[in-house]
């Protein structure tokens, strides 16, 4: 069984920044954005922690095309770097990477701080390159620390509150995974879900055994409800991601059924003489177009 194969090179490749041809225009005003300098101070400070993104060379020329990293080029042109440090694309990457590929996720903030922090480079001076103050790094730097990998790896692509990962770890891993599902499937990964969550928490799947006080303006009893309520919402998403694609492809079916009894004339008219509002629901289903995506 072979594996899926990777969209870019994993040898980092030095190449001179006369042979890296940018694919985009850059937006005039750029050098004075605030997202320039801060860049600018980053490369300045702690070097380039991210490599360009680049195609094969091109044959007659040696040149490569830039898919991703304009910003640091320019940059690292303006520093007086004679060559920067590229991923080669195996095929030509650039829609995919620019358009589909999200930006930095939290935890992949979280690796890249660690591993500039593990090459020698102070808090401070990270701080200083990213212009936040020395706690914000070092929130991100212990950002996993006593978090489960499972929840961890749910959250890999989403950029959240470093603050959510301080209320996560007061919870057990079992726990953690329960409520991390129920954000990410509500798309709702917020410090205030997260407190909600362990407000509504039961004594024993906290890591001290001991219940938060609560949140302002929630009385005892409010609280006790939210943990019924939170429990019976766990039970009844446990259900529907069980039976999720068996409705699904029941749904379809359904809907497939209804567009072949339409196009018969003869029960199109019954149904519009007798049955209208019928008619109407079936119609309505037939359009519905997420079901075939």
């Amino acid at each position: 069984m072979t594996g899926i194969p990777l969209g870019f090179s994993m040898d980092v490749l030095s190449v001179p920044l006369a042979n890296l041809l940018p694919s985009r225009k850059v937006p005039e005003g750029l050098v004075a954005s605030r997202k320039f300098k801060q860049i600018r101070s980053s490369i300045e400070e702690v070097g380039l922690i991210e490599p360009l993104s680049v195609t094969p060379a091109i044959k007659k020329s040696g040149q490569h095309m830039l898919l991703d990293g304009h910003i640091r080029l320019i940059v690292l042109d303006d520093l007086g770097h004679v060559d920067a440090p590229c991923l080669v694309a195996k095929d030509d990457e650039g829609y995919t990477y620019n358009s589909r590929i999200n930006r930095l996720s939290t935890i992949q903030e979280h690796f890249m701080i660690r591993r500039a922090i593990e090459r020698g480079v102070s808090p401070e001076r990270l701080a200083k390159a990213l212009s936040v103050d020395v706690s914000q790094i070092t929130k991100k730097m212990n950002l996993l620390d006593g978090i489960c990998l499972e929840a961890a790896d749910m959250l890999r692509d989403r950029q959240f509150s470093a603050e959510i990962a301080r209320v996560l770890r007061k919870m057990k891993a079992i726990r953690q995974v329960e409520c991390v599902e129920l954000m990410v499937s509500s798309n709702t990964v917020t410090i205030a879900y997260a407190e909600a969550m362990l407000v509504a928490t039961p004594a024993e799947l906290l890591v001290d055994g001991k219940k938060p006080l609560k949140l302002t303006g929630v009385s005892q009893e409010q609280m006790a409800k939210m943990e019924r309520e939170m429990t019976k919402l766990q039970g009844q998403y446990k259900t529907v991601e069980q039976t999720y694609g068996q409705d699904v492809l029941n749904l379809v079916l359904a809907r497939g059924y209804l567009v072949k009894l339409l196009e018969n004339p003869s029960v199109a008219r019954y149904l519009g003489q007798q049955q209208a509002e019928v008619l109407a629901e079936f119609e309505s289903i037939v359009k519905t177009v997420a079901l075939d995506q």
